[in-house]
């Protein structure tokens, strides 16, 4: 209807349909601080609250059903509460979960990643994707003797100080594109942390390789996802990961790859599937079978800092570090997560990509999909998307517009425009991603047209 905002349109039919969850909203407040406990399931004006899953399907509490594209932000490859994944988690609950002692399926998941990843020789477990990167820096910094660590504008590596700088920073403070500024992406970080930290575009091999030939002397790694996340599933230039792979050996730079989020793209992870190796590598999300687990691994002799039957070594302790429940669960899922299973789930992320861009342009809306194989993303943009200033170049509105219709229908995305496939999925399930972005394109281009 001429003179409708889109968007109040869309906040008013989501309100009507998710009362119970904002009550629950409502109550959460009192307790959590802005009723939420984690940073990135948050939206305004509140977010639905989920009762269950099975399979690619989410329920929340008012029983409204949703195609779950958003998979625990790629974690839940399997979907929700796959049997075989059950199974061994059950099993070992009559065992127990944890004791203060070593367990045999810490090896035998410990042989599966290395098995998969060649660039992994050794490997140790944690709790989360921060933590493996947290230590995978600090591997770094032991086996170089530097203190320096070089990471991408817009890459995010978790919740730890020294990877949340300039993941998310406001383009127009964040100084030359070509040289950007160390930024804290929020309050609490020490001003002498960013001084550590350098940053660099990503696909830019020019500023990489001259920040990291400025900085050889006191540069211990060089951080990088091999297709940006966060700020929109951005894959690589050809040629730009295996740049930094040559520069960093010249220069004698540790590389670590963050494969928390692409360790899905292939069997041997994003590394195999764009063909270049790291020095360490970070995992999380499916390693643990969508349970708390984190891991980094890597070359031996970068790896064996952490052995304690040496005499020196890195001391990593962690309570529930490598927990039965995570290792059980991780095996199954990797067991499941075979070369078959993986050639599907990219071939259907390519297909929606290639449907969603066709929609779009058929309409002249000015938007962009983005990523590779299972893993994808929409914005809301006429220009190519390459790098974070790129991607924060397109329309936040649109993008709301876009997240509140399909789930209005019964489609979650995640709000920032991205989506992915898990194996429950079948094409014609999956083709309502398509079907429903094709009725909404109307309201999107005249969106465009502001």
């Amino acid at each position: 209807m001429p003179g409708v905002d889109p968007l109040k349109a869309c906040l008013q039919e989501y309100r009507r349909r998710t009362p119970a969850s904002r009550r629950i909203h409502a109550r959460a407040r009192k307790f959590l601080p802005g009723g939420n406990t984690r940073s990135v399931v948050y939206f305004s004006p509140y977010p639905f609250v989920m009762a269950r899953g099975r399979g690619c399907w989410i329920y929340d509490v008012d029983g409204n059903r949703y195609l779950d594209f958003v998979n625990n932000y790629t974690s839940s490859v399997h979907g929700h509460a796959h049997p075989r994944i059950v199974a061994a988690i059950k099993e070992q609950l009559e065992r127990g979960w944890t004791c203060a002692a070593a367990i045999e399926s810490q090896h035998r998941l410990a042989e599966i990643i290395c098995r998969r990843f060649r660039s992994v020789e050794r490997i140790r477990f944690c709790n989360s994707g921060t933590e493996a990167n947290m230590m995978a820096i600090r591997a770094a910094r032991a086996y170089t003797g530097r203190d320096k660590i070089l990471k991408m504008e817009g890459g995010y590596h978790g919740s730890y100080p020294e990877v949340e700088i300039s993941a998310r920073p406001r383009p127009e403070l964040a100084g030359e594109a070509e040289s950007p500024l160390s930024l804290p992406d929020s309050p609490g970080i020490p001003k002498g942390v960013a001084r550590e930290v350098l940053v660099a575009p990503f696909n830019n091999a020019e500023a990489a390789e001259r920040i990291i030939r400025q900085n050889r002397r006191e540069l211990a790694a060089v951080i990088v996802e091999p297709m940006l996340g966060i700020a929109g599933q951005i894959p690589p230039r050809p040629g730009y990961l295996q740049f930094l792979r040559e520069i960093t050996e010249a220069n004698d730079v540790l590389l670590i790859f963050d494969e928390v989020m692409t360790a899905r793209l292939a069997v041997g992870g994003a590394q195999e599937f764009f063909g270049v190796t790291s020095d360490v590598t970070t995992f999380g999300k499916i390693i643990g079978g969508d349970l708390p687990a984190g891991a980094f691994g890597g070359r031996e002799e970068v790896m064996e800092l952490f052995s304690p039957e040496r005499r020196e070594f890195i001391h990593h302790a962690g309570t529930f570090n490598g927990n039965a429940l995570a290792m059980v669960a991780g095996m199954a899922t990797l067991k499941l997560l075979n070369a078959t299973a993986i050639d599907r789930i990219n071939r259907m992320g390519e297909y929606l990509a290639q449907e969603l861009k066709k929609i779009f342009a058929e309409a002249d809306v000015a938007a962009r999909v983005t990523g590779a194989g299972s893993l994808r993303h929409v914005h809301f943009t006429r220009g190519e998307v390459v790098d974070y200033r790129s991607a924060m170049a397109a329309d936040e509105i649109a993008a709301r517009v876009f997240f509140f219709s399909l789930l209005n229908e019964g489609i979650f995305i995640s709000p920032r425009g991205m989506f992915c496939i898990s194996t429950p999925m079948e094409r014609r399930t999956a083709d309502r991603l398509v079907e429903e972005a094709g009725k909404i394109v109307g309201v999107l281009k005249s969106l465009s047209k502001r």
